[in-house]
């Protein structure tokens, strides 16, 4: 596990620019370009970070209201219907942040972007028939857990006495509260998919 943390701390932590100078401070530079050639301000780039941040936040309490109601078996349409449209724009937003090479970040981004696909596709496209409602209760569970991940990664690095804790992300209380995380959405994700057998869909 130790292990693990070290490599998934790297997701949201700011990448080596030339000089060794981090890429995703925006203090840096007055201007930021990306790989595609398009030119952040620092303003611009601090209010996409806001906004990330913000909808991430959202997509994290209605993925757990959502969670919560199909474990009862309710299809909790609204909450469900914020959860997917917010955690997508989470995972895309993040790839308008300044970068010149793939990381670890994307990776996960893209992960979580075809679980979301899977799962929106099973609740509005099969109407969680069959097959479909295992799929959709294991990959939106496993994308709320990606999110909600991210931010206790982001916690240990932002929050002071989170970071006293493990400055480096290689402490047992890192460890234990990642571990921890990890075995209560597998706890979860078996649940959902066990217990989430709403009536029918004939239209969403």
């Amino acid at each position: 596990m130790g292990r693990v943390g070290a490599t998934f701390s790297d997701l949201v932590a700011p990448q080596p620019g030339p000089g060794g100078s981090p890429n995703c401070n925006i203090h840096q530079t007055p201007e930021k370009i990306d790989r595609w050639g398009i030119i952040m301000s620092d303003f611009s780039l601090s209010t996409l970070t806001l906004l990330h941040v913000l909808i991430s936040l959202i997509g994290i309490a209605a993925g757990v209201i959502a969670m919560i109601g199909w474990l009862k078996s309710d299809l909790s349409r609204t909450a469900t219907a914020t959860f997917l449209a917010t955690t997508i724009l989470t995972s895309a937003t993040g790839f308008l942040f300044p970068f010149t090479k793939l990381l670890p970040s994307h990776i996960v981004g893209i992960i979580s972007l075809v679980m979301l696909a899977l799962a929106t596709f099973a609740f509005y496209a099969k109407h969680l028939s069959g097959f479909w409602r295992p799929v959709y209760a294991v990959t939106a569970v496993l994308s709320l857990y990606l999110n909600v991940f991210v931010l206790l990664v982001q916690g240990f690095m932002k929050v002071a006495p989170l970071k006293a804790l493990a400055p480096t992300q290689t402490e047992p209380a890192f460890v234990v509260a990642q571990g921890a995380l990890f075995l209560l959405f597998l706890a979860l994700t078996i649940l959902t998919a066990l217990r989430f057998r709403p009536a029918p869909l004939v239209a969403v």
